[in-house]
């Protein structure tokens, strides 16, 4: 069997040039975002049911800067390239890139996607990407959530276990 090494990208420019022939062929884009800090079972639910929707599933990874932002100083646990590369090698994902911003509206104006999911534990109303990707044609879809899957969770865990 050949592998082939994951799509990983620094930026959505690069993904975007990346997928042009794919979307050129009428593929649909399907794209998410997220920190994925610590890879686990609602990640991996979570990205089967999204690869379900279209031909083409696409993962936006939040920065280091943006993680801390977002989580906290002593977030994320693992660097950048190092959570696009588990996550791009996902058999079901075709492509991660990384984007500074703390939310993905402005690769969402780049890359124009068909489908942008998130996860049940969000309403599409309070969703900040909703506009953007519905002026470009693309719609929303929010997914099952798992219940008891956690990054924060885990990490409290081990924090906890190591005390």
């Amino acid at each position: 069997m050949q592998t082939y090494p994951p799509k990983v990208f620094r930026n959505v420019k690069d993904a975007e040039l990346f997928l042009a022939p794919l979307r050129a062929e009428g593929k649909t884009l399907v794209t998410t975002n997220g920190c994925f800090d610590l890879l686990h079972t609602g990640h991996i639910k979570y990205l089967s049911e999204a690869s379900s929707l279209g031909d083409l599933l696409v993962i936006g990874i939040n920065s280091d800067s943006s993680v801390k932002r977002l989580k906290g100083p002593q977030r994320p646990i693992q660097k950048e390239m190092d959570r696009a590369f588990l996550i791009a090698s996902l058999k079901m994902v075709d492509c991660a890139f990384i984007f500074q911003e703390d939310d993905p509206r402005a690769f969402l104006e780049v890359l124009k996607p068909d489908v942008h999911v998130k996860g049940g534990d969000y309403l599409p109303e309070d969703l900040p990407e909703k506009e953007v990707v519905e002026k470009h044609g693309g719609k929303i879809q929010i997914l099952s959530f798992e219940k008891g899957y956690s990054t924060t969770a885990i990490v409290g865990s081990i924090r906890k276990a190591g005390q």
